[in-house]
């Protein structure tokens, strides 16, 4: 059984349906004309949750993934649009050559096992960052499963790999001067909204809500031009932890926060 199965099981079992308001694990209602359009989640803590346990830090990536499958079914049952997942920065790749490894080799295995899965569920797959230091065959599997899943209806799931948003900023600065180059745009008609189609999640809305698990409280290079008026919620529990009982409290958090955007109410 791939390491996907469940999810698109539990998007099966939930029928992509709006009606349901409640998770199983969790008493409170959610008010589902106020949820966030767009989630982002800087999934933090794997490394902890096994060092807690006497276990190599690859095991805690193991667990994560059932908590990426957890939280992915989740936003399908609650009929969010989009999903973004931090799952590897470009700053990660200080860390031990051997767990570097292990992740590239699992999410290979990964996205290999389910990518026709995936499709057939109608998830929509955008890859958010740099594919210069990407082996070949993992930039040609993330390229045949956009263009498989390109024109599907479900969720908007993005995975940000490879991602940094400075080098995000910076690759969208480049190509506007090339396009101001060659006479593509003019100088007037720059604004936020043409910027914003620049870079990496060009035509999705901006996020909400940004979630961040392990009590870590900081962005860490994650979406800081999309996250200007994103609502943060920190969270202690480890990601391997946060199932969706954590993932409704969070949004219940978001609905219970008053978001002005600089004006008075």
């Amino acid at each position: 059984m791939g390491i996907f199965s469940q999810l698109w099981g539990g998007f099966s079992r939930y029928g992509l349906r709006k009606k349901q308001k409640t998770s199983p694990n969790h008493k409170h209602a959610l008010d589902l004309s106020k949820l966030p359009k767009h989630i982002g989640i800087i999934m933090d803590g794997n490394g902890r949750w096994a060092g807690n346990r006497g276990l190599p830090r690859t095991a805690g990536h193991q667990e994560g993934l059932a908590r990426v499958r957890e939280i992915i079914a989740e936003c399908g049952a609650l009929g969010i649009q989009t999903l973004t997942l931090f799952v590897f920065s470009t700053e990660n790749w200080k860390r031990p050559q051997e767990e570097v490894s292990f992740l590239m080799n699992l999410f290979y295995r990964v996205l290999q096992e389910e990518v026709d899965e995936m499709h057939k569920q109608r998830v929509r797959v955008r890859f958010i960052g740099e594919k210069d230091k990407l082996k070949p065959e993992l930039v040609n599997l993330l390229r045949k499963l956009e263009k498989q899943t390109a024109d599907n209806s479900g969720l908007n799931l993005n995975i940000a790999l490879n991602y940094g948003s400075r080098k995000e900023i910076l690759s969208a600065v480049r190509r506007l001067a090339q396009d101001f180059s060659v006479a593509k745009i003019n100088q007037v008609d720059l604004d936020e909204k043409l910027f914003a189609e620049y870079l990496y999640t060009a035509g999705q809305p901006d996020p909400e809500l940004i979630i961040r698990t392990s009590g870590e409280e900081r962005l860490s290079n994650f979406l800081l031009w999309q996250a200007a008026y994103a609502e943060f919620v920190f969270v202690r529990t480890l990601w391997p932890d946060f199932d969706s009982h954590e993932f409704h409290k969070a949004l219940d958090e978001f609905q219970n926060r008053k978001r002005r955007f600089g004006a008075v109410t």
